[in-house]
């Protein structure tokens, strides 16, 4: 399998060969912080659209048809149009803060971009305990929604703030453990080693139940960290408007609106690469020509088909599940999905100690 480290050495060495150190490593910084931000735009835009065509599938419409052939260019017509957009100030909010939060919601999902695997050495930083710095850093979406809500002066959006706080402060206990399942299994926080460590065959089928069971969890709790239904309760049409941003306009709205659908590509990622071996190809043990044919595709492939096919089952839910009750919701968490984490967590373990995994 091509590696594209291979790529970016030659790249390095070709700056380095007439440009000093120091600003072979700014031009460096320069190029990955703009790809970064080029990505962000493109699967955004690529998002908004997948979920418009999967939408009007499943309730029989044509979806977007006009921008366009087949309404390949709606995506960048709304992109432009809230370009423009006026951003209306506000009397009465606390406008520091009012400001501020968009963008803590913005900078969360664009730190979670650094550690994703795209490919086989495309990744733009690598390091023991790279599975733990993302969950922390995605942790730090939530504070831009609290600041949103109750620096807006709103009854609704304090109240849709409060729903989201309890509601992914809640979840993220199960998306936690259920990552530290598979840690327990791959033996480690690097990300490029639980990838490697599935070379062979992947932990949802290496794992046995403990790693289904994990599995199942983490994408009802990805689906309730962000935010989408049938847990959208922070955003609930009928009862709040818009929850938490009804307030905002313009380019401001335009972040919130991008980090929910980024946010979904990072929970699909995430899944990829603790259950479905991220760029690692499909591998079955004794099929060395199947191997063989599936090495030839490339790796940054594997793992965004991997992402988008479960990002379709997340956008599956929102679209047949009707919505929960805020009490059911936190039921379903606290009784339900955390006493199963913990004894599956506890199963993982006697699955490793006694080496009854593949």
């Amino acid at each position: 399998m091509f590696e594209i480290s291979r790529l970016t050495g030659w790249l390095h060495e070709l700056l380095s060969s007439w440009m000093p150190e120091w600003l072979t490593t700014t031009v460096e910084c320069v190029l990955i912080g703009a790809a970064l931000l080029v990505l962000y735009a493109l699967l955004a835009l690529f998002y908004i659209y997948f979920e418009r065509r999967v939408c009007a599938f499943f309730q029989c419409r044509l979806g977007p048809n006009r921008v366009g052939p087949m309404g390949l260019l709606q995506s960048f017509a709304d992109m432009f149009k809230i370009l423009i957009k006026e951003i209306i100030s506000l009397k009465n909010i606390d406008r520091f803060l009012f400001a501020l939060a968009p963008y803590l919601v913005i900078i969360a999902s664009v730190m979670a971009f650094a550690v994703l695997p795209w490919g086989k050495g495309l990744q733009v930083i690598d390091f023991n305990i790279g599975i733990f710095f993302l969950v922390a850093v995605s942790s730090i979406g939530v504070l831009g929604i609290l600041l949103a809500g109750w620096s807006s002066n709103n009854k609704f959006t304090l109240i849709g703030a409060m729903r989201s706080g309890a509601q992914m402060v809640s979840y993220e206990l199960s998306i936690g453990l259920s990552v530290l399942t598979m840690v327990a299994l791959a033996g480690t926080m690097s990300v490029t080693g639980i990838v490697e460590a599935q070379t062979d065959l992947w932990f949802i089928f290496k794992g046995h139940l403990p790693a289904v069971i994990a599995f199942i969890i983490y994408m009802i709790a990805g689906t309730a960290e962000t935010n989408r239904g049938p847990f959208d309760l922070p955003e609930a049409e009928s009862e709040l408007t818009a929850g938490y941003h009804t307030e905002y306009s313009g380019l401001h709205f335009g972040y919130f609106y991008l980090a929910e659908y980024l946010n979904l590509f990072i929970v699909s990622g995430v899944a990829a690469l603790l259950f479905f071996g991220g760029w690692a190809p499909l591998h079955i043990p004794g099929w060395e020509g199947f191997n063989g044919v599936m090495d030839w595709i490339p790796s940054w492939l594997w793992f965004v088909g991997k992402a988008v096919a479960l990002s379709f089952v997340i956008i599956w839910f929102k679209w047949t599940f009707p919505r929960l009750r805020i009490d059911n919701l936190l039921a379903l968490e606290w009784k339900y999905l955390l006493p199963i984490n913990l004894f599956n967590l506890v199963l993982m373990v006697v699955v490793i100690v006694y080496g009854l995994h593949f």
